[in-house]
């Protein structure tokens, strides 16, 4: 575990222990080994005890980590110059979000857009978490009562989308696949219980030995709640992805990185069911030349505890978020086999300058004023290079045509996917 990451209270901890308990059961039934992807979709979604399943307050100042909707209303005011050319731009003018978060980027969207005169017909969240649908009705009847109505909340993909499907940070969330390319083979990294599960698997008397005794220590941890002490374990490559790995990974030595056929096949899913309008994607991470270069040879896997970021996915199951960032090739190619066009791709920064965020800064009182100081820093955050400006991006895919992409007026760089 990270020793520098902070000390949960007593509360918290029992809940990772349960969480710990459930994921050593799993790999025990498994045989001693589960994926990686497998790790961190229980890590992150076991109903009642995965991060995002759980109780705990997971955005703001007061959870793991702020995201651009928590940090200021701005961000959603921007965002709603280009949403409402997307809505123009459909007959049904519905929007879809993946993910709402706290349920402020909904609240806040829907105010900018009212005063546009550009207003939803309804606005749907998708959102497998009852404590983060009840946070966010919550959040919406406290900073747009007068929008609430227009909220619904469902847990599957509707058939049919005519309207703007908004996804901000969701696609780094969806479990990923890790491959290790080690003197020429390929090599998928998963999670066992003691790191002699390599040596284990050589030899059946001994693995059968080694399933055993984790089968024993997951009874164990089911009655005491003892923590677990997960370790990485390696095992051949599905054929798929290697193959997928192989056309990616730079050539050369050893390499570890992620893909995500879940995350494309999500993208690729929604654009399937986009009939009118368009998607947009907004999150951290690269194109695949810059994604697999050559110097990023261990991933991008990231976790984030109490404003924290560390690399120990095994550190407090359950308190823990775990990332990846995307491949915003992978996700745009998604959404050209479901037949959607590239729209636009580009930085954080630009995207919001081109949208008006200055202007509505500006709109915040006189640049000596306590409101803009407060608000400039905050976009300040959102448009440094050295914060959210460059890392995070935002990839457009359309639909319709005739879309007004103010967004992408600053900067372009479709042709760096």
């Amino acid at each position: 575990m990270a020793t520098e990451l902070p000390e949960p209270d007593d509360a918290a901890r029992a809940h990772s222990e349960r969480l710990t308990a459930h994921i050593r059961s799993a790999i025990a039934r498994s045989g001693g080994r589960i994926a990686f992807s497998r790790y961190m979709d229980l890590a992150l979604y076991a109903p009642g005890l995965g991060y995002y399943a759980g109780g705990a307050t997971k955005l703001g100042i007061a959870g793991d980590f702020v995201t651009a909707p928590e940090m200021t209303p701005l961000f959603a005011q921007a965002l709603a110059t280009q949403v409402a050319a997307i809505l123009d731009a459909t007959r049904d003018r519905e929007i879809v979000e993946l993910g709402a978060g706290s349920g402020k980027l909904a609240a806040d969207l829907l105010r900018a857009l009212a005063t546009r005169g550009a207003l939803p017909s309804r606005y749907t969240i998708l959102e497998v978490s009852p404590d983060l649908i009840e946070r966010q009705r919550e959040t919406v009847e406290r900073r747009a009562p007068e929008h609430e109505a227009r909220l619904r909340w469902i847990d599957a993909l509707p058939t049919q989308i005519d309207g703007a499907v908004i996804a901000n940070e969701v696609l780094d969330a969806i479990p990923c696949t890790l491959l290790v390319r080690e003197a020429g083979q390929w090599r998928e990294r998963g999670v066992s219980l003691q790191a002699a599960w390599k040596d284990a698997r050589k030899d059946e008397n001994a693995r059968e030995t080694a399933r055993n005794a984790w089968r024993e220590s997951a009874r164990q941890t089911a009655r005491d709640g003892a923590s677990g002490h997960f370790a990485w374990s390696d095992a051949p490559a599905e054929a798929r992805d290697a193959t997928l790995a192989a056309l990616r990974f730079p050539p050369g030595g050893d390499y570890m990185s992620e893909i995500n056929p879940a995350a494309e096949a999500l993208v690729e899913d929604v654009g399937r069911r986009i009939t009118g309008g368009a998607a947009l994607f907004i999150d951290y991470g690269f194109p695949a030349g810059e994604y697999y270069h050559p110097q990023r040879r261990h991933g991008t896997m990231m976790c984030h505890y109490r404003h924290r970021a560390h690399g120990d996915p095994f550190a407090w199951p359950g308190l823990n978020d775990i990332t990846a960032h995307i491949d915003f090739t992978a996700m745009a190619e998604a959404g050209e086999r479901a037949g959607l066009e590239v729209a636009g791709f580009t930085a954080l920064a630009p995207f919001l300058i081109g949208c008006g965020v200055l202007d509505a800064l500006a709109a915040t009182g006189t640049p000596e004023s306590v409101p803009y100081i407060r608000a400039a820093a905050d976009v300040q955050k959102l448009l440094a290079p050295s914060e959210m400006g460059e890392l995070f991006k935002v990839l457009a895919l359309a639909r319709s045509k005739g879309i007004a992409w103010r967004g992408f007026d600053v900067v372009d760089r479709r042709h760096r996917l």
